[in-house]
């Protein structure tokens, strides 16, 4: 049987009848006196976080729950709801969108952070080479809506601030994105904010999570909201809906356009 029970292999969870242990720690002994963000760290990482590393990152997971009906995501689950999908379908719709441009921020600049505090040379120079390489986009910073500020980043770097006062985090990587959102207005000669895929990127960094986790995490938090946004327009009801009102047609750039 070995090569049956070897087939796969996890520390992440043991079963026998009537008995259930997560990374060693009876069930019975997390219900009830474990957090969520707590289970959620010792689940991906293996080890129980302390209560101020588990506020801080619950508040990364609080900050990113919800964008609004314009995120994709958040659309693409309430138009799920309307073709009839139930709740788990709705979610599965919005998270497989979560992908490099929509949603992949936070693990892109928690790379970009790494990069950044491991150079020795100056920064415009790392940010020309991350540049020449995925983009001209830095992960993390700018926001089609909210300018100069997203009102997210300030309060989780002043959280990241505190944390850093108590010994909780280094505050380096808060250092490097500061400096990148600096050297970015001085570039473009006007404020380019931090938004929240920056900022929960630094907490994830200046907790430890590998980059890839980020990403993760963000499908976490943000399925909140999907939930909450599927569940409302199960409430509304609506059949069909399309991204925009059926009134409003597309624009056509073929031959022989309907001009009426």
């Amino acid at each position: 049987m070995s090569d049956v029970s070897d087939w796969w292999s996890t520390d992440i969870i043991d079963m026998a009848p009537g008995q259930i242990r997560m990374r060693g720690h009876p069930i019975e002994d997390l219900i009830g006196n474990v957090s969520f963000p707590q289970m959620i760290w010792l689940m991906v990482r293996g080890d129980m976080p302390s209560e101020a590393q588990a506020k801080l990152f619950e508040a990364a997971l609080v900050a990113a729950v919800d964008h609004g009906p314009q995120a994709p995501s958040i659309a693409a689950a309430r138009m799920a709801v309307t073709c009839g999908l139930p709740l788990n379908g709705a979610i599965a719709s919005a998270v497989n969108m979560l992908d490099d441009v929509h949603g992949g921020a936070g693990e892109q600049a928690v790379e970009l952070y790494h990069l950044v505090e491991a150079s020795d040379a100056p920064l415009t120079d790392v940010l020309d080479t991350w540049r020449a390489e995925h983009g001209p986009f830095l992960p993390g910073f700018g926001h089609r809506f909210h300018k100069p500020v997203d009102p997210r980043a300030p309060r989780l770097l002043a959280l990241v601030d505190d944390a850093k006062t108590y010994g909780i985090v280094s505050g380096r990587y808060a250092a490097v994105a500061r400096s990148i959102e600096m050297a970015l207005a001085a570039e473009k000669g006007r404020p380019v904010p931090m938004n929240i895929d920056g900022a929960t990127a630094v907490i994830f960094a200046e907790l430890g999570f590998p980059a890839p986790l980020a990403r993760g995490l963000f499908c976490l938090s943000r399925s909140v909201g999907v939930l909450s946004h599927a569940w409302e327009q199960q409430q509304q009801g609506g059949r069909n809906k399309g991204p925009t009102p059926p009134d409003y047609r597309w624009t056509y750039s073929g031959p022989n356009p309907i001009t009426d």
